[in-house]
């Protein structure tokens, strides 16, 4: 039988069309990670403003159990980056290889634009997608905080306020505000403290300074909570740290609070040296 030339052309064009669609559709396919292999991604976006975004490093060997580790950077709620906290990134990872580590950076607060409920809203779409991608990512859906100042005090609140799912197995504050009815707060004279104050509004009632303080929202079921504080912090008064470690006391909530009498918003040397080891100690015991 005679098989026209122009045919077979046709036919020849058509598998070749068919079978690079299939190699372009293959190419685009969102495939899961391989959890041998270590892995990271810088900038993740997780929203529409360019401050929606986080870094995420994946241990290589890891699991569906491989725990997370959620780095809250600091800066008054209108300040600062998530490269503030690459120093303590740079610690777990040294000292916890296994853990995978998201470092993240929330929407900061300006005049038109308060902390809360924005910076909130933005952790627990972090903890909804990391949730939505287990599989994804090959890690486990249960979450540890730490935070350092600001985002010490996203940590606390989000931890004990929000954490509907339970998906906190501890939490970490390095001199984080905790109470903003606290005298010491409401009777400052430092401007620069005020003005951050401010952020959260001017002639703030009550019971909304009550819902945005960790110290009053936290119950019986918050999780393991381990609490660093300066005694001598121009912007975190003592009494910060010490009414919240009362009140875990009182609720029967595993904790441990450190006070350096010496050190301000922040410490080095022999102090910095105490943090790392009764971090590390809390984490393996509470975490890892």
């Amino acid at each position: 039988m005679k098989v026209n030339k122009h045919y077979l052309f046709i036919i020849f064009l058509v598998l070749t069309i068919v079978s690079c669609s299939t190699d372009d559709n293959d190419t685009n396919l969102v495939t899961d990670l391989d959890p041998t292999e270590y892995y990271q991604e810088l900038n993740v976006s997780y929203g529409p403003d360019s401050d929606q975004t986080f870094d995420i490093y994946l241990p290589a060997n890891r699991n569906l159990n491989t725990e997370v580790m959620i780095l809250v950077h600091g800066g008054g709620w209108s300040a600062g980056d998530k490269s503030d906290m690459n120093d303590l990134r740079d610690y777990i990872r040294s000292e916890f290889p296994n853990m995978a580590i998201v470092n993240i950076n929330y929407r900061l607060a300006d005049q038109n634009n308060q902390p809360y409920p924005m910076q909130i809203n933005d952790i627990t779409t972090i903890i909804n997608l990391l949730k939505s991608k287990q599989n994804h990512y090959v890690i486990d859906d249960d979450f540890a905080f730490i935070g350092v100042s600001a985002g010490a005090h996203l940590a606390l609140l989000w931890s004990y306020a929000f954490d509907t799912g339970n998906d906190i197995d501890m939490v970490c504050s390095i001199v984080g505000p905790t109470n903003f009815t606290d005298p010491a707060y409401l009777n400052n004279t430092n401007p620069e403290l005020q003005a951050l104050l401010d952020l959260y509004g001017v002639d703030a009632s009550t019971a909304y300074l009550e819902e945005v303080s960790p110290y009053h929202q936290v119950t019986a079921s918050a999780p393991p909570t381990i609490l660093f504080y300066g005694g001598l912090d121009p912007l975190v008064p003592t009494t910060q740290g010490t009414d919240l470690r009362d009140k875990l006391q009182t609720l029967g909530v595993t904790h441990e609070f450190t006070l350096y009498p010496n050190a301000g918003h922040g410490w080095i040397g022999l102090d910095l040296l105490d943090t790392s080891l009764k971090l590390k100690a809390f984490i393996e015991t509470h975490f890892d």
